[in-house]
């Protein structure tokens, strides 16, 4: 493929290039020729690029095909989003000497900036791994110059190269004195992403968030390489003048400032803009213009704001003293109830193998993707219910069922050959799905484990909540036909014994103090709302105390619960709150 695939050349730039090759005598003038034009350094790396362009020239301009570079998170910054950004960062009080962007593509940026910072602009650093967007900024930064005879151009490098492998420091040291902009877009996709596409330019996959082991291993240590790279950057620049402004998803922006007690960055002033990135880059994803100052006190707290009026309130969220909160304003009023949640929230079973675990029932028997007949001991099979079940109120019924192979994380599974013979059988027959699983949660584990399985998925009472909605909505869930039902990975619970504990601790997880907690603490653009971490964070105990016993019963009665609290069962669930948040020495001498 041609390397001037993406490169425009206009009609009057195509003329003045033809026009130097006839005079120049050698790809050194060519060279020098150009960077008196447009600024850059070393248009040409070898005489080859010269000839090649050359031949690129001689002939009628066609259309080539090209990379799709989307997949590869790659979505060019439009002109007019790349001047409305570089504007506000003027308008914010940047004036900056040094512009370096960190994956430039066609140089959308590097043109806004040139444009804007004019009078003082003296250096300009574009880095860019993709070769034909390498050429396509030059052109642009030519015809930029041609159309602008008059204009000095400042020391301009563009940079053919993977921003790992740039030497940073090196260009901090160069530019040291000189007040610096880090402007641009990186790319919006994950480590997880590029590694299945084979992508040889991956960061270092180091523990960087410091996770423990088993959330290291089920997903979370996945990234963003816009996130990677937003801190390579901030750890690089941070004591220079100057400051940075990047696109970046809201979730990287989040990540960022979460880390910032333990980061340390010198960055203050931080401040977000909400862009619409299905308007801009016509993507569903959540992203914004990170903007920060550089060498100031490190900042916890970020203003969220929006490019484009909305007509939305602008808020404030980050760390308040040892939280991090989402809604900074709304926080204060409810963060009585920000504590510790007596109970434990639990995550729903996890298997990773579908189309053999989860059955649908069919006269006496099931059925699953896998077979359309199953034939197994009923035993091990339990209702489950997934998010879309849990709507509110009471449900008793499930519409899918699962085997549930294990009572506990790692139990040996021999025993279902002895005791359940048909379910081995059918299990086994599918042995080579199971080892199609690709979690290495599974690796050295009993033939076909789960995960999110212990003596709580087994208790008859739980209340539960989707990690994906939007909005709480907390379910109580009760037996089906004595037996407990199972709820999917995507699902969080508390279990209970007794019923009148479970309406209870489900009266009081619908109260408003609750909903406008979690809508103080989580946000809405994640796409997992509601987890085990936020969860844990309601403390009941204080919400019960704020609630009278009639407020219970009367949340009760609007769900139609069959058996409504007493004040003794209030009573002893209180009782049982203070048990758990103040355990005797004897209690603790069992853990």
């Amino acid at each position: 493929m041609s390397p001037f695939t993406e490169a425009r050349i206009s009609p009057k730039t195509r003329y003045f290039l033809k026009g130097l090759f006839q005079r120049a005598t050698d790809w050194v003038e060519i060279n020098q020729r150009l960077q008196a034009v447009c600024g850059v350094a070393t248009f040409f790396e070898t005489s080859t690029d010269a000839e090649a362009l050359a031949e690129h020239l001689a002939v009628s301009p066609r259309s080539l095909p090209t990379d799709d570079r989307v997949a590869y998170g790659d979505f060019q910054t439009n002109a007019t989003l790349a001047t409305r950004i570089v504007g506000l960062v003027k308008q914010r009080g940047f004036s900056p000497q040094v512009v370096i962007e960190p994956t430039c593509g066609k140089g959308t940026f590097l043109l806004a900036a040139l444009d804007a910072f004019s009078q003082q602009l003296q250096r300009v650093i574009g880095i860019e791994i993709y070769q034909p967007y390498v050429w396509a900024a030059k052109m642009a930064l030519l015809e930029y110059f041609l159309e602008r005879p008059h204009r000095k151009p400042p020391q301009i490098e563009l940079l053919c190269q993977d921003i790992f492998s740039v030497d940073l420091q090196q260009i901090n040291q160069e530019i040291s004195g000189r007040r610096v902009l880090v402007l641009g877009n990186p790319p919006w996709v994950t480590n997880a992403q590029l590694g299945a596409m084979r992508v040889a330019n991956l960061p270092h996959k180091a523990n960087f968030r410091n996770l423990n082991g088993l959330d290291a291993l089920t997903g979370k240590s996945n990234f963003d390489i816009s996130e990677s790279i937003a801190l390579m950057l901030l750890r690089a620049f941070q004591h220079n003048s100057g400051g940075m402004a990047l696109l970046l998803k809201n979730a990287v922006i989040k990540n960022l400032l979460f880390e910032q007690p333990r980061l340390q960055l010198r960055i203050g002033r931080v401040e977000q803009y909400v862009i619409d990135a299905q308007k801009e880059f016509g993507v569903s994803v959540e992203a914004s213009l990170m903007m920060c100052c550089f060498d100031r006190a490190p900042e916890t707290q970020c203003l969220r704001t929006y490019l484009e009026p909305s007509g939305q309130t602008s808020i404030r969220y980050g760390w308040e003293k040892d939280k991090f909160v989402a809604d900074l304003k709304r926080y204060r009023q409810v963060q009585a109830f920000d504590g510790i949640c007596p109970f434990e929230w639990r995550q729903g079973l996890k298997h990773d193998c579908t189309a053999v675990m989860e059955l649908t029932r069919v006269g006496d028997g099931f059925s699953s993707a896998a077979d359309a007949e199953v034939r197994i001991e009923n035993d091990l099979v339990f209702g489950l219910l997934k998010s879309s079940e849990l709507k509110g109120g009471q449900v008793a019924k499930a519409k899918k069922y699962t085997i549930v192979t294990q009572r506990r994380i790692g139990q040996d599974t021999s025993y279902i050959r002895e005791m359940y013979p048909l379910t081995y059988r059918y299990l086994s027959t599918h042995s080579e799905r199971f080892a199609r699983r690709k979690s290495s949660i599974y690796r050295g584990k009993p033939p076909f484990s789960i995960f999110g399985i212990g003596n709580y998925s087994f208790l008859p009472y739980k209340v539960a909540i989707s990690g994906l909605y939007k909005m709480p909505v907390f379910t109580l869930v009760l037996p089906e036909n004595g037996r407990p039902l199972m709820l999917d990975d995507t699902c969080y619970f508390i279990g209970f014994e007794q019923f009148s504990q479970a309406a209870i601790a489900f009266a009081l997880l619908n109260a408003p103090p609750v909903a406008d907690l979690l809508e103080a603490i989580t946000f809405a653009g994640a796409k997992r709302r509601y987890t085990k971490e936020v969860l844990q964070r309601i403390d009941l105990g204080a919400i019960a105390q704020a609630t009278p016993i009639s407020q219970i019963q009367a949340r009760c009665r609007a769900a139609q619960l069959e058996n409504i609290p007493s004040e003794q069962d209030y009573k002893a669930f209180l009782d049982n709150i203070r048990l758990l948040m103040s355990p005797t020495p004897a209690q603790l001498a069992l853990f």
